[in-house]
C-alpha cells in the first residue's frame, strides 16, 4: 500500500538501515519478533489508517461533537474506526504479554501509530490517551487497579484520560484545588473542576477511566501535596461488572480550532448530580503513595509529550506528501528561461521556489520523524538493555531530549504545514484540500502537554542543570560521537560534522554563560530561544546520522531516495543550522529586553 500519510520507504530506512531495530529481537522481550512481524504491524496500521481513520477525518472536523441532554453525540464513523482498531490489538502493541500485549518494540509501535495520527489525529487521540493512562497504571498502580482498569483498556472496552488543569490554575499545577476526602472503606471522594480534558466524556466505550490530580486535606502545600486518583465514569465492582454512575458530570465542551473530533471537556467532580451510595462526591482510588501524584503523572505526561511531537510530525509529514503530490500534478506557468507563451505549462514542482518549499518541508518532517523514533529506540534501551549502565544512559538521554521532541516538531512541522498550504496556492486555503485542516490540527500541538515556553523552562531550567549537568553533557557527548564518526568518513560528512561540532560547542559555552551568575530569572529570560537553538542543533545531528546511514547503503540501490536524503541534509545544514548562530549570540549577551519590559508599556 502506498499512501500520502507517511513514507513507508522512509520508515524502513529509519527503522532498519539507521536504528537497526532488528537487533532488538536478540533480547528476550522481543525474541518472538522479526522484521517480518514489524512489517506486518506497519502494513496493518497503514491499512487501518487508510480504510478506517482517514475517510472520516474531514467529517469529524466539520461535524464536531455536541451535547444533547447531557450526552455527547458524534458522527458514528469515529466509534466504528475505534472498534476496528481495538480488534487489531494495536493498542497494547508494546505492552507485556501478561496484560494482553504483543511486546513489540516501542519504536516500531510508535512508527505504526504515526499512520493513525497522520490519517486522523482527533480520532487517534482517544487510544493515544488510553495508552498513556494504562502505562501509568502498569507502572504505579496496584495489581487490583491493573486488573480492574488496564485490562479493559487494552481490550478497547474502556478509554482513559488525564485530568490535570483547572480553570483557575491552567499549567500552574501547584494551584489546583480539587480535594480528595478519605473514606472509611479506603476510597476517596473527590470534589473539584477540571478543564481542557480531552476525551473527558463520550459514548465510544463502556467506561472512561479518569486519572485525576487532587489534594488530600492536610497535605503539604504546592506540588508536594498533590496525589493521583483513579476515578471511573461508571463504578466497577470487584467482579469487573459495571455499577452505578460515578459523580463525574460533563459541564460542557470546548470547541477548538483543530482536533475538532476529540471531545474536549469541562468536568465537575462531586457536584452531586450523580450520588454513589446516596452521597455526593466522585469515588476515587489512590494510585501509589499519597502526595506523589505529580511525579506519577509525569510518567504519562512525558510519554504524552513525545507522543505529541510524534503527532505533530505525522501531521507535518502527510501535509508534505500531499503538497508534493499536488506540485507534481498541478500545471502552472513556464520556466523563467522559456519566453514562448504558447509553450505548454509545466508542473509547479519544476519552479525553484516551489522546490525550496518542498525541500524545507522534507528537511523538517524527516528530521522530526528521525528524532521521535530515536526517542522510541531510547525507551526500548531503557527497558531492555542488558547492562544497567546502558539502561541508565538511555533514561538520562531520553529525559534530556523529551522537551525537544515535544516542542521542535510542534513548531517546525507546523511550519511545514504552512508551506504545504503555500504550495497549493489559493486552493490551499479552501476545504477542498486537506492541508488547511492539517495546519489547524497541528496548531494545537505547541500547547498540548505543556506549552513551548514550559518546555523551554524544563530544558534550560531543569534538564540542562540536573545532576550537575549530567544529562546535557551526555547529549553533547553523544552528538560529538556522531561528529567523530563523520570526520572519519571524510568527504561531505566531514564538512557537515565541522559545522555541527561548532554548534555543539556553542551549546556548552552558552549554557555555562547563562548560569554563571547564578540568577535563574536572568538565565531563563530567553529560555524559548535556547530551546529553539538547541532543538535545531539536535535535528542537525539527526540529519548527520541519516547521512552516515546513506553513506553505508549499497551503491546503485534506490538512488533517488538516497539522493533526496543527501539533499535534505544539505538544506538543513545550509539553511537551518545557521539560524542558531544569532540565537546563541543573543543568549550570550544576557539580554534583558523582554524581562525589563513593563506591563504598562504595552
Amino acid at each position: 500500500m502506498s499512501s500520502t500519510l507517511l513514507s513507508r520507504r522512509d520508515l524502513s530506512f529509519l527503522l532498519y538501515e539507521w536504528l537497526d531495530v532488528c537487533r532488538l529481537t536478540e533480547r528476550p522481550r522481543y525474541a518472538e519478533h522479526s522484521r517480518e512481524t514489524f512489517d506486518d504491524v506497519l502494513d496493518l496500521a497503514e491499512r487501518l489508517a487508510v480504510e478506517h481513520f482517514a475517510p472520516h477525518n474531514r467529517a469529524a472536523d466539520t461535524s464536531e461533537p455536541t451535547v444533547d441532554g447531557g450526552r455527547v453525540r458524534m458522527i458514528p464513523q469515529v466509534k466504528a474506526a475505534l472498534d476496528v482498531f481495538a480488534r487489531t490489538g494495536l493498542l497494547a502493541a508494546s505492552m507485556d504479554e501478561s496484560v494482553g500485549g504483543m511486546q513489540l518494540p516501542h519504536v516500531v509501535s510508535a512508527a505504526a501509530f504515526g499512520f493513525l495520527q497522520a490519517a486522523n489525529v482527533s480520532t487517534s487521540a482517544y487510544p493515544f490517551l488510553t495508552l498513556g493512562n494504562a502505562n501509568l497504571l502498569l507502572a504505579h498502580g496496584s495489581a487490583e487497579q491493573v486488573d480492574t482498569y488496564v485490562r479493559p483498556m487494552v481490550q478497547g472496552r474502556f478509554f482513559g484520560t488525564m485530568c490535570l488543569s483547572e480553570p483557575q490554575a491552567g499549567s500552574s499545577l501547584a494551584d489546583i484545588t480539587t480535594r480528595a476526602e478519605p473514606q472509611d472503606d479506603g476510597t476517596y471522594r473527590l470534589f473539584g473542576t477540571k478543564m481542557w480534558i480531552s476525551g473527558g466524556d463520550h459514548e465510544l466505550t463502556e467506561n472512561i477511566v479518569h486519572l485525576v490530580l487532587a489534594r488530600i486535606p492536610g497535605g503539604p502545600p504546592g506540588v508536594k501535596g498533590i496525589s493521583l486518583f483513579v476515578v471511573p465514569k461508571i463504578l466497577v465492582g470487584p467482579d469487573g461488572a459495571l455499577g452505578a454512575r460515578n459523580d463525574v458530570t460533563l459541564v460542557g465542551l470546548n470547541h477548538k480550532m483543530g482536533y475538532r473530533g476529540t471531545t474536549n471537556t469541562l468536568l465537575n467532580f462531586g457536584e452531586g448530580v450523580h450520588r454513589p451510595d446516596g452521597r455526593a462526591g466522585a469515588v476515587g482510588h489512590l494510585v501509589g503513595p499519597a502526595h506523589q501524584g505529580l511525579a506519577q503523572m509525569f510518567h504519562m505526561m512525558n510519554e504524552a509529550r513525545v507522543g505529541v511531537g510524534a503527532g505533530a510530525t505525522a501531521l507535518g509529514y502527510t501535509g508534505y506528501l500531499k503538497s508534493l503530490a499536488y506540485a507534481r500534478q498541478r500545471p502552472q506557468g513556464r520556466p523563467v528561461t522559456d519566453k514562448d507563451p504558447t509553450a505548454p505549462q509545466v508542473p509547479i514542482v519544476e519552479h525553484p521556489d516551489v522546490r525550496r518549499m518542498l525541500l524545507a518541508q522534507k528537511s523538517y518532517v524527516e528530521g522530526a520523524l528521525a528524532l521521535v523514533l530515536y526517542c522510541g529506540r531510547l525507551l526500548d534501551e531503557e527497558r531492555t538493555a542488558p547492562d544497567a549502565a546502558d539502561r541508565e544512559r538511555a533514561h538520562l538521554l531520553l529525559d534530556m531530549l523529551t522537551p525537544i521532541a515535544k516542542s521542535w516538531p510542534s513548531q517546525w512541522c507546523l511550519a511545514a504545514n504552512d508551506l504545504a498550504i503555500q504550495v497549493h496556492g489559493g486552493y490551499g486555503y479552501t476545504r477542498d484540500y486537506d492541508v488547511e485542516q492539517h495546519w489547524r490540527d497541528n496548531r494545537l500541538n505547541p500547547i498540548h502537554e505543556g506549552t513551548h515556553g514550559i518546555q523551554a523552562l524544563d530544558l534550560l531550567g531543569r534538564k540542562a542543570t540536573m545532576r550537575d549537568g549530567a544529562a546535557l553533557n551526555l547529549l553533547l557527548e553523544t552528538i560529538r560521537a556522531t561528529v567523530s564518526r563523520a570526520w572519519k568518513a571524510d568527504g561531505e560528512a566531514a564538512e557537515l560534522a565541522a559545522r555541527l561540532g561548532a554548534a555543539v560547542d556553542r551549546i556548552a559555552a552558552t549554557t555555562r554563560r547563562l548560569w554563571a551568575g547564578g540568577d535563574p530569572a536572568l538565565a531563563l529570560a530567553n529560555a524559548s530561544v535556547y530551546l529553539e537553538a538547541v532543538g535545531h542543533v539536535v535535528v542537525a545531528w539527526m540529519w548527520l546520522e541519516q547521512l552516515l546511514a546513506v553513506d553505508a547503503a549499497p551503491s546503485g540501490v534506490d538512488p533517488d531516495f538516497y539522493a533526496g536524503k543527501r539533499q535534505a541534509a544539505r538544506y538543513f545544514f545550509r539553511y537551518e543550522l545557521p539560524r542558531t548562530g544569532p540565537q546563541f549570540d543573543l543568549l550570550d549577551s544576557l539580554d534583558r529586553t523582554t524581562s525589563e519590559m513593563r506591563e504598562d508599556w504595552f
